[in-house]
């Protein structure tokens, strides 16, 4: 293979490479979204069963903060995923039910 032929190759994988989301990308997605349910269970029982205090008004406050902040990186993973999927596919694929705006399918049923 020339250098020409294999500094194109390279570009290609490179490209390929940024353009989406890796693997640790997903898992990280993933484990973020177990720690988003998990937050969002430990602040429900903090305001059902624990004492109202100062402590646990900054406990609830710290897991608010913590949730936020996976939730923005969830966010962001879904963007970046949305965007590699349009620049390998060329168009952007809008669910049913965000197109016709009833957040429920309208096919019939048979």
């Amino acid at each position: 293979m020339n250098s020409d032929r294999m500094r194109q190759f390279l570009l290609e994988i490179q490209s390929e490479l940024a353009s989406g989301p890796s693997s640790i990308d997903f898992e990280m997605a993933y484990q973020a979204r177990v720690a988003v349910d998990r937050i969002k269970f430990a602040i429900k029982h903090a305001e059902q069963f624990a004492p109202r205090t100062d402590q646990m008004r900054e406990v609830e406050l710290q897991l608010l903060d913590a949730l936020e902040r996976l939730q923005r990186v969830d966010r962001r993973f879904q963007e970046r995923s949305r965007l590699a999927t349009v620049e390998r596919c060329g168009t952007l694929r809008v669910p049913r039910s965000a197109a016709n705006g009833s957040g429920s399918n309208t096919t019939p049923k048979h």
